[in-house]
């Protein structure tokens, strides 16, 4: 039976950590920093034109750091903020400098989507005011002098 070499992340550091930011990695480097399978990668190129890695003898892949950049930003929108290909694939119609942009612009909080924008004004929605003591007295003072009003327009 053959044995194989099987890496774990206590007696061994990924490749790609000890390269250089600078440095071209290979889709195996690039699937394990983004936790996906190689296909993954390889049906990614089919979908998004933008990702193009250099290929050398024998098709073996070489992604640049703009590529590895890119494929960060693909893999954020897809598995994070709940995209569609369709949905990525419209952002990147533009220019993948826009939605690399767009992705450093982005506030902790700012809604990426339509769900979370709904989400925060059912919270808001359903978020009480607080009203004081003293307004709620005024409030009930003023209900009560238009009850009034009222039982005299219609009296």
């Amino acid at each position: 039976m053959h044995s194989k070499n099987v890496k774990t992340a206590s007696n061994q550091k990924s490749t790609a950590d000890k390269k250089s930011a600078a440095a071209f990695r290979t889709i195996s480097e690039v699937a394990e920093e983004l936790d996906v399978q190689q296909h993954v990668l390889r049906f990614w190129e089919t979908k998004f034109s933008h990702v193009k890695p250099m290929k050398r003898g024998g098709g073996r892949r070489f992604y640049r750091p703009e590529d590895v950049e890119l494929l960060k930003a693909i893999h954020t929108l897809l598995y994070q903020e709940g995209y569609t290909i369709k949905g990525v694939q419209k952002l990147l119609a533009g220019s993948k400098n826009k939605v690399l942009e767009k992705l450093n612009e982005l506030d902790d909080n700012e809604p990426l989507l339509q769900a979370d924008v709904k989400a925060q004004e059912e919270e808001a929605a359903v978020a009480k005011p607080v009203i004081k003591s003293e307004q709620k007295q005024e409030l009930k003072d003023m209900l009560e002098e238009l009850k009034s009003l009222r039982s005299m327009l219609h009296a």
